[in-house]
């Protein structure tokens, strides 16, 4: 009996020193006073803004690549609220559309709704850093479902943006996004299209 207490306690604590790890120095440890006062600051009406090019990957529940796309995106601004628009194409040749509000607090606080957003989106930027937090619902094509998803998206010194998403269901991850959004100038400027 005393070994199987032994065996418990010692099962308990590495569960314990999982749990502060993962709350401490993961993905969604991060918050954005993290980024406070690192440069340059993310600014959601300058840095996504006219014209954007995007491409990424989503990972599925078990690393390894699900889905690849690119996107051609629009973001245009009216003081602090703007609408982006959104085409994604994926490696499959499906498509897919979405049209976003965003507001802008002189807080640094983000409001963001869409038609596949469950409520508001709330969020905020801080440094070069902008975290958003909103409930997604995938299409019915790919079950309906409801996840929870952490955007953290991050500007680089020369305007292009880097996009990592985490999606969650029951609070397990289910599925992850990278991706790069940048200036169509950008690949104006190199004489190519997508």
């Amino acid at each position: 009996m005393p070994f199987l207490l032994t065996f418990l306690a010692g099962m308990a604590a590495a569960l314990l020193l999982l749990a502060l790890v993962l709350r401490t120095a993961s993905f969604r440890a991060q918050r954005p006073e993290d980024y406070a006062g690192e440069g340059p600051a993310f600014d959601l009406a300058r840095d996504v803004n006219g014209p954007l090019d995007c491409e990424g990957v989503i990972y599925g529940p078990f690393g390894r690549v699900a889905a690849r796309f690119v996107a051609r995106m629009q973001a245009d601004w009216d003081g602090n609220r703007g609408t982006m628009t959104e085409a994604f194409r994926y490696h499959d040749g499906s498509s897919q559309h979405r049209v976003w509000t965003l507001t802008v607090g002189e807080d640094g606080a983000v409001l963001a709704e869409a038609p596949d957003v469950l409520g508001t989106g709330r969020g905020r930027q801080s440094g070069p850093a902008l975290c958003l937090h909103y409930r997604l619902r995938l299409p019915e094509t790919s079950g309906g479902h409801v996840l929870n998803v952490t955007d953290w998206m991050y500007v680089m010194e020369n305007g292009s943006i880097v996009n990592r998403s985490q999606f969650r269901k029951f609070g397990i991850k289910v599925a992850e996004l990278v991706a790069v959004m940048r200036p169509a100038e950008a690949r104006e400027a190199l004489g190519k299209t997508a």
